[in-house]
């Protein structure tokens, strides 16, 4: 019960994380295409990629698994948000802006799988140089 309570916290963390980089980008670029949807979910794939590769059974660190899941499931989860990239991609669609949605499938997957191996290849690189 209390991994579920740290879960829960890290939830709300990564939520207020979410919320206030969404409203920097949008204040800098504009809300005509989700940039700030795309820019968190490639920077919460980076940050998961790398934690997992840094405190995992081969990593740099080992974290207890409580700690893993406060961190990967509750601030990512809650920190990432796929469930508003795919409102946005639907709004789009409907809006019949087929380019934009496209490109918002295309760099989110794209950008999210290669800043989820980018963080993992950084971490393997990390993990390393371990007894140096």
């Amino acid at each position: 019960m209390l991994n579920a309570l740290w879960m829960f916290i890290g939830g709300g963390l990564g939520t207020l994380g979410r919320w206030g980089l969404s409203g920097v980008v949008a204040r800098l670029w504009g809300e005509t295409f989700p940039v700030g949807t795309l820019v968190i979910n490639v920077t919460g794939s980076f940050v998961i990629g790398l934690f997992a590769g840094l405190t995992g059974p081969e990593g740099r660190w080992m974290a207890p698994a409580s700690f893993r899941q406060f961190f990967m499931i509750g601030i990512c989860g809650g920190y990432t948000t796929f469930s508003s990239f795919s409102l946005q991609t639907l709004t789009l669609a409907e809006d019949a802006q087929w380019i934009k949605a496209g490109a918002n499938i295309v760099l989110s997957i794209a950008l999210c799988l290669a800043a989820v191996w980018l963080g993992h290849a950084l971490a393997f690189h990390l993990n390393a140089t371990k007894g140096n």
